[in-house]
């Protein structure tokens, strides 16, 4: 099989460096060069054998410290170690692995809170990045690489090596080591923990999906994104602060139906807020893996029973797409621009456009700015249908015959999605016949339906009868699996080596929470009495799948990242000198959904919890001119910081003007502001709180936030 074309980007090339002129050593340096480095072999793996360094010099940004690049001969890997000073190092490393292998160089564009290379300097580590193996690591069910490679091998022979080249510069002794990634990357970092032994001694998988994940976790959202388009806004006001909490009100049957479908599989109800741009994320790039998987289902789906093709084509009258038409024009990313659209970021997408991060690194899968058309005009304007992902077939020319995926169609312009055969792009010709037609689609959105696993995924107990056997028609083979074995190197145990702390968003989209869950309960399985002292499973609330997902919706939600932080520094901690961190996430699965306690002390794991209310309710009713008195809580949960910050934003820009004072002295906090309100309408005033253990206090680390709305009717 082809691979995709966005599979085919190489690592950045680099060359190799002088010390800066501008920053002479020491007469005792704190950061020594290690000149000596190359000579060592340290490597376990036979296919990475001869490590070497072609970049060795000391840095001052975003701290001060020496970097090391390099990779090893005869392969595509690459690395990067950024060494802190010897008198900051307290012995351990953390290493970031990405969703799909990546540039190794991806957190020296980063200079914010979120600076991987920073933290791990504060948090006396170094820290050390890959491309994960290059492009010839690349792998999964739809491509011919050993998934080993970028799975784990490549990210352990970096991390054994990075230990030969830390022991030059601080000295011959014990070095721990701690890995973590989330998404495609939280597979990668099982992977790597259940399949390695001796090169990490932790881990920190974040937004984790099960083996089951993909693509059903896309499938199931874009079932009710098809057949909810008109009663989203009903949907989103009944859940939001001060609403009805029925979701249902006003749904016909085959409406309330596939809520509850999608709700019962664990999509958050509260997450519908984003439905105008949450688009079909990764599943424009899984869509060709099922393709290529499983291709009889897309004609089962219209012709057999138990498909709802089959049983209800009348589901289908105002979506589904089969346009015959002609190319017009190719279009290229810059002529797409010009058009006011943007090949490079998809529906749904923030605006950041940095790489590797769990949110964002799949579309490297989509877009990968190479010279070529990202979109075609066509001759006719198809008809007025709901299209959130279809293909082309081409019907004429050179390459007739063929299918091109698409990912959107705007009037006249379909963009292309995952390329799998460039060659078949460059014949497509301005004048050839093709078929707009998003029929097999819109069968992937009720594929879920035909993927029912074993008893242990409970959130498919609702495709099984009485008796326990699945309701609708089987597949001969589970493509989740295969998917999740792909991007991990090897299926996923859940029997790791070391200690684990899983951080999972009570928002995400992509990665539900109640998957998290799953590998809990596969935990305790395994290690029964042990397994308190072998994992933590903290919950974030208010949370999505990406890290900077709060830049757009931040009067709704905020970053796990220093969550993440925290989980790193406890790992580590409980490692290294057997300081037992805070306890799971206490919670319960209904109807799988994943519901926490609402008060802190019964809730535990790390975040604090944040109340609001409006002259003494969640919703408040004034009139234009009165005064609205606005009380809060935040505390945190025992043993797990001080809060340290409060802020208040009412207009819903997401700016938070206004800030309470917080003495950072006790783990709980009560703040209270008024506001009056200038114009009639509906607002939701929002308190945004701050919690941070004593150790890291003045940093910009580990602030771990929540926050609570409330609705205010202005009359």
């Amino acid at each position: 099989m082809t691979r995709t074309a966005a599979l085919l980007l190489g690592a950045a090339m680099l060359t190799v460096a002088r010390p800066l002129a501008a920053d002479p050593a020491p007469a005792t340096p704190d950061i020594q060069l290690g000149a000596d480095a190359n000579s060592a072999n340290p490597a376990a793996d036979a296919m990475f054998k001869e490590p070497f360094i072609d970049v060795d010099e000391l840095r001052t940004t975003p701290v001060r410290h020496r970097y090391v690049h390099g990779g090893f001969k005869g392969t595509d890997l690459k690395f990067s170690f950024y060494l802190p000073p010897k008198e900051q190092f307290q012995g351990h490393f953390f290493q970031y692995v990405t969703p799909v292998p990546d540039s190794e160089n991806l957190s020296q564009t980063v200079l914010a809170s979120d600076n991987n290379i920073g933290f791990a300097a504060a948090s006396g580590a170094y820290f050390v990045e890959t491309n994960g193996g290059g492009t010839s690591a690349t792998a999964g069910p739809a491509f011919a690489a050993d998934p080993t490679i970028g799975g784990y091998r490549a990210n352990a022979a970096a991390a054994r090596y990075s230990r030969v080249v830390a022991a030059q510069m601080y000295g011959p002794k014990r070095i721990y080591g701690y890995i973590y990634g989330g998404s495609g990357g939280a597979y990668r970092t099982m992977g790597s923990i259940e399949h390695t032994s001796g090169v990490w001694d932790g881990a920190v998988p974040f937004v984790i999906g099960t083996p089951m994940a993909s693509p059903n976790n896309f499938s199931i959202r874009m079932h009710a994104m098809r057949l909810l388009s008109d009663k989203f806004p009903a949907i989103v006001d009944a859940m939001d602060a001060g609403g009805s909490g029925d979701p249902y009100a006003g749904l016909n049957a085959e409406q309330a139906a596939a809520l509850r479908e999608a709700t019962r599989m664990g999509f958050p109800p509260k997450s519908w807020f984003a439905w105008k741009t949450m688009g079909v994320h990764a599943f424009t790039a899984v869509y060709q893996g099922m393709m290529m998987a499983d291709l009889g289902y897309f004609e089962d789906f219209w012709t057999k029973p138990g498909y709802l093709g089959f049983d209800h084509p009348e589901s289908f009258a105002n979506a589904r797409l089969q346009f015959p038409t002609k190319i017009a024009v190719p279009l290229a990313a810059e002529q797409m621009e010009a058009r006011g659209l943007t090949p490079t970021r998809l529906p749904g997408q923030p605006r950041d456009t940095g790489r590797g991060s769990a949110d964002l690194a799949w579309q490297k899968l989509v877009s990968d700015g190479a010279a070529r058309p990202l979109a075609f005009e066509l001759a006719d304007l198809p008809p007025d249908k709901s299209f959130i992902g279809g293909d082309m077939y081409v019907l004429s020319g050179e390459a007739r015959g063929k299918r091109i995926a698409l990912l959107a169609l705007s009037g006249k312009v379909v963009t292309l999605g995952v390329i799998a055969d460039l060659a078949t792009l460059a014949k497509i010709k301005p004048g050839d016949e093709v078929r707009i037609d998003n029929s097999n689609f819109l069968a992937a959105q009720t594929y879920h339906r035909h993927q029912v696993p074993e008893a242990s995924y409970t959130n498919y107990d609702q495709f099984r009868g009485p008796d326990g056997k699945p309701i609708y028609p089987q597949r001969k083979m589970l493509l989740g699996p295969l998917f999740a074995a792909g991007a991990a190197g090897a299926p996923i145990s859940g029997h790791f080596n070391g200690r684990i702390i899983v951080v999972s968003s009570l928002l995400d989209r992509e990665a539900v929470a109640n998957q998290a869950d799953w590998y809990a309960r596969k935990f305790d399985t395994l290690y029964g009495a042990q397994a308190p002292d072998k994992y933590r499973l903290w919950y974030t609330e208010n949370a999505l799948h990406g890290t900077n997902e709060d830049k757009d919706a931040a009067t709704r939600v905020v970053t796990y990242l220093p969550v993440l932080q925290q989980a790193l520094r406890d790992v580590s901690a409980w490692v290294e000198k057997g300081t037992r961190p805070p306890g799971n996430t206490s919670y319960r699965v209904v109807e799988g959904q994943v519901v926490v306690p609402a008060t802190a002390a019964a809730r535990r794991g790390v975040q604090p919890v944040v109340t609001l209310t409006a002259n003494g309710a969640a919703r408040a009713e004034a009139a234009v001119g009165q005064p609205v008195q606005f009380t809060g809580t935040i505390t945190a949960p025992p043993g797990t910081g001080l809060v340290v910050k409060a802020e208040w934003d009412f207009d819903g820009k997401g700016a938070y003007p206004v800030s309470s004072e917080v003495s950072g002295k006790a783990p709980t906090a009560l703040v209270r502001t008024s506001y009056t309100f200038t114009k009639p309408g509906t607002y939701f005033a929002v308190l945004r709180g701050y919690s941070q253990r004593a150790a890291a206090a003045g940093t910009p680390f580990a602030r771990i936030r929540n926050l609570a709305r409330a609705r205010v009717v202005i009359k």
